[in-house]
């Protein structure tokens, strides 16, 4: 199976952190832009509702991962790589405090896993 977002050791430690902090029930949703900065902000539930117009990637650190749909139309050739860096996270996302912030990452597929993904959607 490919996956279509993974994570890094220094993203796994920081979600650690944020479910230690908050609870278990975290998640992710790659914003499109504007004032959140295009960046993988974390959520509690019910701070944001998915509907028809995300798609779910996978899970980062037990975590559901979401896109807007017209934004996975320009990345879906790509894997996202959600790590973490030094500064001040998006001010709707839950690590802004800490320091560090999301980052997202990406890589484009190869074509062999272009065709597995292909044959996993039908």
């Amino acid at each position: 199976m490919v996956e279509k977002v993974i994570a890094t050791e220094a993203t796994l430690a920081l979600v650690a952190e944020l479910q230690a902090q908050y609870g278990q029930d975290l998640m992710f949703h790659q914003s499109g832009g504007c004032c959140d900065n295009s960046a993988a902000n974390c959520y509690l539930p019910g701070e944001i509702t998915m509907g028809v117009g995300d798609v779910y990637l996978g899970d980062i650190g037990g975590c559901p991962f979401y896109i807007g749909k017209a934004q996975y139309e320009y990345w879906k050739h790509t894997q996202l790589i959600i790590d973490v860096i030094e500064g001040t996270g998006g001010t709707f996302s839950l690590e802004g405090a800490t320091g560090k912030a999301f980052h997202t990452r990406s890589r484009v597929f190869t074509p062999q896993e272009l065709a597995a993904l292909a044959l996993e959607c039908k």
